[in-house]
């Protein structure tokens, strides 16, 4: 199956990707499964229903938490888990409550995580390819690999349309649930990648074709 675990809605402000195209275009686009991380919320809960989709698409809810020592894509039961947490607090109760946690984009410039936590094996999957990232920001993660024989993923880290399914994470059996997720990620054996049918449905956003007939 193809993933891509690291979509934003247009709950989290820098995103403009409604959730209405992402159901109605992730099939399209090659995906059999997307991750919304919404930045520091799962509110999007309360307007889509999470799991298989009358398409056949499965949808799972997680969120992207900011911490000061980097951020983490974190899957679990996690709708209340409050804001302000350290990168060790948070990812002890991730281990705790039986989540999973990925190390988001952990060698950008901007937003590097700490690589302390992966030494000590706190997080044992770090994104490899991620949409936004430089390629140099994408290719720094392999010294991980290698270093601490951590898993890597991909995803696009989507806030447009455009950018739906750019990265996917593919895994070698079925995931049809939240819970069929973590279990994956925590046992390894996938690989991230390019999507190769990225795009290839709609060169432009519904809203930028509707804008473009009629003007």
């Amino acid at each position: 199956m193809q993933f891509d675990l690291h979509v934003h809605t247009t709950l989290s402000a820098c995103s403009c990707l409604a959730v209405d195209d992402i159901l109605q275009h992730a099939r399209a686009r090659g995906l059999d499964g997307v991750c919304i991380t919404d930045h520091d919320t799962m509110d999007i809960r309360h307007s889509i229903r999470e799991g298989l989709q009358p398409d056949g698409l499965c949808v799972i809810i997680g969120m992207e938490y900011a911490t000061p020592q980097g951020d983490f894509l974190i899957y679990g039961p996690f709708e209340t888990l409050p804001s302000g947490l350290q990168a060790i607090e948070l990812l002890l109760r991730v281990q705790r409550e039986g989540g999973a946690a990925i190390a988001a984009h952990p060698f950008r410039v901007s937003r590097p995580a700490d690589e302390a936590l992966i030494c000590s094996g706190l997080c044992r999957c770090a994104e490899g390819l991620n949409g936004r990232n430089h390629d140099l920001e994408n290719l720094q993660t392999e010294k991980w690999r290698s270093h601490y024989g951590i898993n890597l993923c991909g995803g696009s880290d989507a806030h447009s349309f455009e950018e739906l399914g750019k990265v996917v994470t593919t895994f070698p059996e079925p995931i049809q649930s939240r819970q069929e997720l973590i279990q994956a990620l925590n046992c390894g054996g996938y690989q991230p990648d390019w999507n190769c049918y990225h795009n290839i449905d709609l060169p432009f956003s519904p809203a930028y074709q509707a804008a473009a007939s009629d003007a």
